[in-house]
């Protein structure tokens, strides 16, 4: 699963151990995620989504293999 945290982060100014520390988990968590070693539970992706304000269809994009 592709995603833009890495973008939304930078747009917004947040840090990964800001976002990790906003939604409750670590800083490694966030950075498997980004590296797409690691795919979100329904929770954590709407949590993540919220503090973008985007909708998690927006954070989050299937890719064509999963």
């Amino acid at each position: 699963m592709k995603n833009i945290i890495k973008i939304e982060r930078a747009l917004k100014k947040v840090t990964q151990d800001d976002l990790a520390k906003m939604i409750g988990v670590s800083r490694q968590t966030i950075n498997s995620i980004e590296l797409n070693k690691y795919t979100p539970s329904t929770l954590l992706a709407l949590k993540i989504a919220r503090v973008f304000q985007k909708r998690v269809e927006e954070i989050f994009q299937l890719e064509e293999f999963d």
